[in-house]
């Protein structure tokens, strides 16, 4: 199989976004678009304990038996669900120019399922929280850092309504790692015709501003207009501040680094980050 966007929808209000910019990612990277839908029926029964001392005999067989037809209700009803999300996903793919999307639905926790499909992906995009974000179990806002820690594909996060990126901003502290994604970028059919920007967090040195030179070079080299900046001050504000400056469309992190940025991505304030960015985050890995 070749490589594909896989996109990953509910029924949240972001699904919109999700769709668009995946179709966005595939017709750019001329790459196949599936729509992927993870039925996570994880449901806690009420404790043993609860029920053995406290219900007659039979009564707790019963209660059981209830609960079970209970659970196959809501596992079918998800299903449907599902399948018109799905259904609904293609429809805005073909509105979007594409015509030959597929569907896919599984049953399990949504960052397993991602991860067993990684081999075949090429580029993950998913909203920065789902319908069920402030509850527990298999639902976007819940397992968005855990996507980002466990996942070795690119991953869109993307917010509700759709923007043609134009302006983008990498956040670039130097490593092998970084250096090796402003390369990919600059190559990229995703990003054709794009203004890049790059911005290094720390204090100005002479060793910065080697690597924000190469950075820039490297860019220019692909053919695009490129600028950047140092800044000094925590990573997060300044990139925020940058990207309100530039009005920047997209920013790009590399999820692993040597610098505060890794410690940002892989923090207690990743996900916090993701979801309150106005604009989509791409992190390389």
């Amino acid at each position: 199989m070749s490589e594909q966007v896989l996109a990953a929808i509910d029924g949240s209000q972001f699904s919109e976004g999700v769709c668009d910019y995946a179709a966005w990612a595939s017709l750019a990277m001329d790459a196949p678009l599936t729509f992927i839908h993870v039925v996570d029926n994880h449901s806690e029964l009420p404790e043993e304990q609860n029920l053995s001392g406290n219900l007659r005999f039979g009564a707790r067989e019963r209660l059981m038996k209830e609960l079970s037809e209970l659970d196959e209700q809501r596992a079918k009803i998800n299903r449907d669900q599902g399948k018109l999300m799905l259904e609904a996903a293609h429809a805005r793919a073909v509105e979007d120019g594409i015509s030959n999307s597929t569907t896919r639905q599984v049953n399990g926790t949504l960052v397993e399922s991602l991860v067993e499909l990684e081999k075949d992906v090429r580029l993950l995009v998913m909203g920065k929280h789902g319908e069920n974000a402030h509850k527990s179990s298999g639902h976007f806002g819940s397992n968005l850092e855990r996507v980002v820690r466990e996942m070795h594909r690119p991953i869109l996060m993307v917010p509700q309504t759709f923007k043609r990126p134009e302006k983008i901003l990498i956040a670039f502290d130097g490593s092998k790692t970084a250096r090796k994604g402003v390369e990919m970028l600059a190559r990229s059919p995703l990003f054709t015709g794009t203004e890049c920007h790059v911005l290094i967090v720390g204090a100005e040195t002479a060793e910065r501003r080697s690597e924000l030179e190469w950075a820039l070079n490297t860019l220019r080299d692909g053919g695009h207009q490129a600028e950047g900046a140092i800044r000094a001050g925590e990573v997060d504000e300044a990139l925020q501040a940058y990207e309100k400056e530039h009005s920047i469309d997209l920013l790009v992190m590399g999820a692993y680094g040597h610098s505060r940025i890794r410690h940002l991505l892989v923090g207690s304030t990743t996900t916090a980050m993701l979801r309150g960015s106005r604009i989509p985050v791409l992190i390389l890995r």
